[in-house]
Formats: structure tokens, sequence, C-alpha cells
């Protein structure tokens, strides 16, 4: 393992098109954190990387002595280190029932969205990523009819998980039925207008899209 340089202040190497640093980036702007973001290239990234993360990739956090990767790791730490506004349940239930929640996104949803944007399968295999992943987000709608939030009455680190994955419908090649998901949409507009979403958006995430 490489020396891993002291840093005095937190620091958060992110890449400005990656919904998972994507995901944290908004973690960082609902608790008004001060950080370093450093944006990474994946065809060059920053030496101290590979001795920082293992696995020399993004997300990674640097907390002084502390480094973390793997984005739910990170969002959940932000959460604790910085109580405030909580982005997640006090009663342990319901706090269990929001990770139930992110995991099922990245089950069901993340391997489709990493797999469509990385473009390298074939495109009928693509075709059909897309058509499974249209079909799981319209499943959703009809949650958003009773609730302002991802099964909740409050904003919570599943909306950090979601938010970005519909800001990318465009790039996906999704488009979803305006009158049968309207719930779903109104929920998006919600997500996208919060400060905090806005001030996460790197130049390169506005291009992907405009807004729903």
């Amino acid at each position: 393992m490489g020396v891993v340089t002291k840093r005095s202040s937190m620091t958060f190497f992110s890449s400005p098109e990656d919904h998972y640093s994507h995901r944290v980036r908004i973690v960082l702007a609902e608790k008004g954190v001060t950080v370093d973001i450093v944006d990474v290239d994946n065809n060059s990234k920053p030496e101290d990387l590979a001795s920082l993360n293992p696995y020399n990739e993004v997300p990674t956090l640097v907390d002084r002595e502390l480094t973390l990767y793997q984005s739910t790791v990170i969002m959940e730490y932000l959460d604790e280190r910085f109580p405030h506004p909580p982005l997640l349940p006090v009663y342990p239930v319901a706090r269990a029932h929001s990770r139930l929640l992110i995991h099922r996104v990245e089950r069901d949803w993340c391997g489709h969205v990493d797999a469509i944007l990385a473009g390298e399968e074939k495109e009928a295999s693509l075709n059909k990523r897309r058509k499974e992943l249209r079909e799981a987000i319209i499943a959703t709608a009809p949650i958003f009819s009773e609730l302002p939030y991802f099964m909740s009455e409050e904003f919570t680190l599943v909306d950090c998980v979601v938010g970005p994955i519909l800001w990318r419908l465009p790039a996906l090649g999704i488009e979803l039925p305006a009158k049968q998901v309207k719930p779903l949409l109104d929920y998006a507009e919600r997500l996208f207008d919060r400060d905090a979403f806005q001030a996460s958006l790197t130049d390169a995430e506005r291009e992907l899209r405009n807004p729903l």
C-alpha cells in the first residue's frame, strides 16, 4: 500500500458524469459540507487515488485520516458525521426500510443504467435493458400520488440515489409516457428544483439533458 498524504480538509474524488458520484455530491450539498472536489477523468486518474482506494475508482471520500469508497457507505457516513438535516429516518425499522429501497434500486435499476451508459454490449442487449429499466421506473409512478418523496414524507438518501438516474433518462435513451407517470414526473421536478440538487450538478451533467 502506498503512502497516503494527510489532508487538512475533506476531499471528494468524483467523476463529473458518474451517477454514483452525483448521489454523494447531492448529500454534500444538502448538508452544506465544505469539501474539495477533485474531478477525475477515468482515462487519466490522479496518482494518489490508487493509494487511497484499492480499486482506484470513484467515488472516494477522504476525511483527514479516513478514506471511504462505495457510494452508499460514503452517504451514510456523511449523514452520521453531519446530522442536520437528517437524510435517514430516526427509527431503526424505518432506516432499514430506506436501506432496503436503496438496495432494490441498485439491484433493479443500476445494472441497466451502468450497462447502457457504458455502451459496450450489442444494441439488441442494450435495447432490452432500456425496455426493462423503463418498465421498472414506470411501475414506481403510483407511489408518488400519495407521498412527495420515494416512499417518504421527507427527502432521504433514497431520493439521492434515484434523482441522478431520473436526470440521466434522456442520455439513457428512455422516454416516459407523460400522462401515465405524471406523479413520477412531478416528483422528478421536486428533486431537480431543490437547491442542493442544482448545486450538485457538474457542467457535464447539465449538458446531459433539460429538466423534465
